[in-house]
């Protein structure tokens, strides 16, 4: 397991994690990691601020890796959230995403990609992985997956004509 030393104390400003250095070079690189994690212009203001959250999280795992993972399951309580408001139901995150796959509201791609963060907060929760199980770059994706969501949920309204 990667794991953190302990910190000597209480640190005048953040300092790049160690293990930062195995998936980009500079803070300035988490910025392009990021780049294209976009909250939907129309969706409530919940859910914007637990993606957007998401998406910090992210980018400062540069100073904490285990932000990566923490964005992960975050990202999950708005889409939980939104998709039961969707459909309709209040059911578990699994039934939501088999519920919101059957009825076409997102792609099956899209329901697997979402269902693996859900597996993935479910073995957090249960000891079965850390914190740093999960690299960034891996946590984009998954966090795009709940952009993604949210943008089939909350899309924007066609103009006239259009």
């Amino acid at each position: 397991m990667d794991v953190l030393p302990p910190l000597p104390g209480l640190l005048p400003w953040p300092v790049p994690d160690p293990r930062a250095h195995h998936f980009v070079t500079h803070y300035s690189d988490m910025h392009d990691l990021v780049a294209d994690l976009v909250a939907p212009e129309h969706a409530p203001a919940y859910v914007v601020s637990v993606l957007e959250t998401s998406r910090e999280l992210i980018r400062h795992s540069y100073y904490r890796y285990e932000f990566s993972t923490v964005a992960v399951t975050y990202s999950l309580f708005a889409l939980e959230r939104a998709l039961a408001e969707h459909l309709g139901v209040k059911k578990t995150l699994q039934q939501l995403i088999e519920r919101a796959a059957a009825t076409g509201v997102i792609t099956a791609d899209l329901a697997d990609r979402l269902d693996s963060g859900r597996q993935l907060r479910n073995k957090l929760a249960h000891g079965e992985l850390t914190g740093s199980a999960l690299p960034p770059k891996w946590a984009v994706n998954m966090v795009r997956a709940a952009f993604d969501t949210a943008a089939l949920l909350y899309p924007t309204p066609a103009g006239p004509g259009e």
